[in-house]
């Protein structure tokens, strides 16, 4: 199955024909992926079925062997010299990333540096923001996730799901226009899963700000998704708004997969066109 291309404004992030491999691991297979600016896409499905693989590419970790990417309407990987596609210099590839936020399964905050400062250093030191601008928005988004009061704190002194959400103030600061979440709860316990997500909530009802997130919390991608696509062995198997994927999937495989990862109260509730959580 292919993206829908054929509707809607000119895409901010577009996959033609991405084809990735890890040696003899085909991880993206002819990957044809159209994301509109401001929409909310939730990646589901299977372990090694490509989803990360996406948002690596994206942010220039991975390159594809074959394929083309656009961001914001620019190649990515490529760019155009006298009429002629080459392969993009490092130069080329930091514009890139400018436009692009990414927040990982592990936070990834500097240890050595209190809470505002692992919010203001990229911002300051990349951007050239000015010191008292980058903090003056610092304490905005801190005060967006609910850590105002941790400023002063560093890393080893706040809960995992805290960390996670300085980690998500910290991409936010660099003020991209695409933002990628890769299974942002998966490294948390249980209880502080629901801190990290309703954070995302805010941010996906509160702006235009594109986002791709990764994740297995079903009520999640529920809830903010514009759309939700479920991969498989690299490519997109369905897609659909999430009422139709997650409630009705017309796919054997995406079914499946629900089974497996659903509670079987909620299973029994998406059979009625629903998925709820308390």
């Amino acid at each position: 199955m292919q993206s829908d291309t054929s509707k809607g404004p000119e895409p901010i992030i577009k996959f033609e024909q991405v084809n990735k491999s890890f040696g003899q691991l085909h991880v993206l297979r002819n990957l044809d992926l159209h994301v509109a600016p401001g929409e909310k896409v939730c990646l589901i499905g299977p372990s090694g079925s490509g989803k990360t693989t996406i948002l690596r590419i994206l942010m220039t970790l991975e390159k594809p062997n074959s394929g083309l990417v656009w961001v914001d309407g620019e190649l990515l990987w490529h760019r155009e010299v006298r009429g002629k596609r080459v392969a993009a210099d490092e130069k080329h590839l930091r514009h890139m990333r400018t436009k692009i936020g990414m927040v990982f399964q592990q936070f990834n905050l500097f240890p050595h540096m209190k809470v505002l400062r692992n919010v203001t250093e990229a911002p300051i030191h990349v951007l050239g923001t000015p010191h008292d601008v980058a903090e003056a928005r610092a304490l905005e988004l801190l005060d967006m996730v609910g850590l105002s009061s941790k400023i002063d704190c560093y890393p080893m002194q706040l809960s995992g799901g805290q960390q996670q959400r300085v980690a998500i103030a910290r991409a936010l600061a660099m003020q991209p226009k695409i933002m990628l979440f890769d299974e942002i709860t998966a490294a948390l316990d249980p209880e502080l899963v629901a801190e990290v997500l309703i954070v995302l909530q805010n941010l996906a009802q509160q702006t235009d700000m594109t986002m791709l997130i990764v994740t297995h919390e079903m009520w999640f991608a529920q809830d903010v998704a514009d759309r939700v696509l479920f991969f498989e062995n690299g490519q997109i198997v369905e897609e659909g708004p999430p009422s139709v994927v997650l409630a009705n999937p017309t796919n054997p495989r995406t079914r499946s997969f629900l089974r497996a990862v659903l509670p079987q109260g909620v299973r029994d509730q998406g059979s009625q066109d629903t998925i709820a959580c308390d």
